[in-house]
């Protein structure tokens, strides 16, 4: 049994802490390649060197069992952080860019230089990944950070504090824990960049907070990820995939599916596999160490609620002082109920029928675009649905594994955030990307276009520039 953990007491916040920390970046401490490549081996030795203490942690917060605390929290930011290491030198570079024939002799450039202070604000669902992936993004582009753990994963948050002070340099990298006012502390603040990953409502705050001092931000919102199941998919390997991206985490996962929409013709055949793959991944999960328990009470509750939008067809049992909520099927689910419209965060799953992919489409077109899309059916199925509906990701009998590669953009559009990360894009992220031309003084061939324009002059500007 999983018990919660009383959320680390904190200090207030230093008025002057953003401040305190641009003076690193500002005296160019963090701009070396020397201290970036240094921060995130620190990075790296800190999550190797404590592993046990991890595993410990994310099973006190959410009853993650070790093999996905490696799988889902500690490897994909190792490999972040490894990639970012080995390719922070070449990423620093200034790119040549072609300056045009009206301006030349002349010499463009691209050079990335840091943005300056980060804050960083994870969620408590994956809250060592969500809160350390963006933060190598942020030391190899060579800001200053401040992280801002949730309170409601305190383990997480508590170890969090104790271990970034001794593997990462603490006059640039600051770890500040508390709950909702010490957040509030911290937007009075000006930043340089704002990333927070986390609900739209709490998005919505910080983007006004934002907004007082015009700080950039990167807004991870989630949303209600369906799932369309097409006549033409594989029935039983459309179940197993679904069954295992929902249950992560115990279904807490921005990217999880949320609800299925299936083509009407097989719907029962869908509901068997996927009563199949429950039993296959999960034969006892009220005592399997594979899954998961609901963050808080309070989050049950808000879950548990969910079950009464339909008729559960398998589980629906509830602990609620283990925090469990079984793994549940729903059916004869309105497609306008709250399990559809919005996002459960938990291991309930809504199956819906609908008459034809057309209408699946057609559906997407009308509601928030969803941080990730998932369908199962024939290659021109797929294709269609990725030319016509929008989504942060598009997952093709597949779900939630885009998240594993490195090389694709994470993030959401509309409702569902804005603003992607993962390899390049971190860095390009937290980066400015500074615009230099360099142009000789001799010969002045600026003076074409110094007045007073004569006829000749005119010419020539035309043939240069008009290409006439």
């Amino acid at each position: 049994m999983t018990t919660e953990v009383t959320a680390p007491s904190a200090p207030p916040v230093s008025p002057t802490l953003a401040a305190e920390l641009r003076r690193a970046v500002t005296s160019g401490r963090t701009r070396s390649v020397a201290w970036r490549r240094a921060q995130l081996d620190g990075l790296v030795r800190m999550l190797t060197q404590n592993l046990s203490l991890w595993e410990r942690a994310l099973a006190a917060d959410l009853g993650k069992s070790a093999d996905e605390t490696h799988v889902t929290e500690v490897a994909l930011v190792l490999d972040e952080a490894r990639h970012a290491r080995a390719s922070v030198g070449r990423w620093m570079r200034a790119r040549p860019v072609v300056a045009p024939l009206a301006l030349q002799p002349a010499v463009a450039r691209v050079r990335p230089e840091p943005l300056g202070v980060a804050l960083v604000i994870a969620p408590w669902n994956y809250p060592l990944q969500l809160q350390l992936a963006p933060v190598v993004g942020a030391l190899a582009a060579g800001d200053a950070v401040v992280m801002k753990p949730s309170e409601l994963a305190p383990a997480t948050a508590r170890l969090l504090a104790e271990l970034v002070p001794a593997y990462l340099d603490d006059r640039a990298v600051r770890v500040v824990t508390g709950d909702a006012d010490v957040a509030s502390a911290l937007l009075e603040q000006r930043w340089d960049h704002i990333f927070y990953t986390g609900g739209e409502r709490v998005g919505r705050i910080v983007a006004r907070a934002a907004a007082e001092h015009l700080t950039p931000t990167v807004l991870e919102l989630g949303g209600a990820c369906p799932v369309w199941v097409d006549r033409t998919a594989d029935v039983a390997v459309a179940a197993r995939r679904i069954v295992w991206a929902k249950l992560l985490n115990a279904g807490q996962t921005c990217i999880a599916p949320n609800h299925v929409f299936v083509d009407a013709p097989v719907r029962q055949r869908l509901e068997a596999e996927l009563r199949a793959a429950l039993a296959e991944q999960q034969p006892d999960p009220r005592t399997s160490a594979d899954y998961g328990r609901m963050v808080s009470k309070s989050h049950l509750d808000r879950v548990v609620e969910r079950l009464g939008d339909g008729t559960v067809v398998v589980g629906g049992e509830v602990d609620r002082d283990a925090r469990y909520v079984a793994p549940t099927l729903l059916a004869d689910v309105a497609i306008d109920a709250p399990a559809v419209t919005e996002e459960t965060f938990g291991p309930i799953l809504p199956i819906v029928p609908l008459a034809s992919v057309e209408a699946f489409a057609a559906l997407q077109r009308e509601r928030p675009k969803p941080l990730a899309l998932y369908a199962f059916g024939d290659r021109g199925v797929l294709d269609r649905l990725e030319r016509t509906t929008s989504s942060g990701a598009f997952g093709r009998n597949v779900a939630v594994a885009h998240v594993m590669v490195r090389g694709l953009p994470f993030g959401g559009v509309g409702a569902s955030g804005h603003g992607a990360y993962h390899g390049r894009r971190s860095f390009d992220l937290f980066s400015h990307a500074k615009a230099v031309l360099a142009k000789p003084t001799r010969p002045e061939t600026l003076a074409l276009v110094f007045p007073p324009i004569t006829e000749a002059k005119r010419e020539v500007i035309r043939r240069l520039v008009l290409r006439r």
